[in-house]
């Protein structure tokens, strides 16, 4: 068990790092339009491909924050009847939930890297002036769609290693949902503020 707690610091860690650039890279983005926007006002200019970059970035910058999500529990869930339910039932429902989403990333997965290897082996570019290879920005995005398929594998085995030692409570931190107090206390965090 301590192993998989380090793997588990390991992906937070990886994780943060790449939200962290992902958003850097967004607020790029940011700064780029708004001089673009800027230039075409006063200057009757436009820096060309603005547009086309934020786009590639806000995919790539959405990828690479997925396995954040998953890590910190931050994902939307329906749980109207989840709460009634006995933790053990709930640890069961919480490991099925990731397992259905490991499926639809592995799909999602398996057609992003069939796309990539298009666009690599056939050299394909944008129908921009800037006529960027799309194996570059679609690089970037499979990246984090692997790391995310890489997380979530991780989280359902090590909730199912929790499981099966009878750890629920385990399982509710690597899987559940958070409750009403651990919301409270991730939004107030470096606030200040005394629990």
């Amino acid at each position: 068990m301590q192993f998989l707690d380090a793997v588990h610091r390991f992906l937070e860690r990886l994780s943060r790092y790449a939200v962290w650039i992902g958003g850097a890279g967004l607020l790029i983005c940011a700064i780029m339009v708004t001089l673009d926007v800027f230039s075409r006002k006063f200057l009757s200019a436009t820096m060309s491909g603005s547009d086309e970059y934020t786009g590639y970035m806000f995919a790539a910058a959405t990828t690479w924050a997925y396995s954040y999500v998953v890590l910190n529990r931050s994902n939307v869930r329906i749980d109207a009847v989840y709460n009634l339910f006995p933790m053990p039932v709930r640890a069961i429902a919480d490991i099925f939930g990731l397992v259905l989403l490991l499926i639809f990333i592995s799909v999602l997965l398996f057609q992003a890297t069939q796309v990539f290897h298009t666009s690599w082996q056939q050299n394909s570019v944008a129908i921009t002036a800037l006529a960027t290879p799309l194996w570059i920005p679609q690089l970037a995005w499979l990246m984090g769609l692997y790391l995310l398929e890489f997380t979530l594998i991780f989280v359902i085995v090590h909730a199912t290693v929790a499981l099966i030692s009878g750890d629920v409570l385990k399982v509710q931190t690597l899987a559940g949902t958070m409750s009403v107090q651990e919301e409270i206390r991730e939004e107030t965090r470096g606030m200040g503020l005394d629990d």
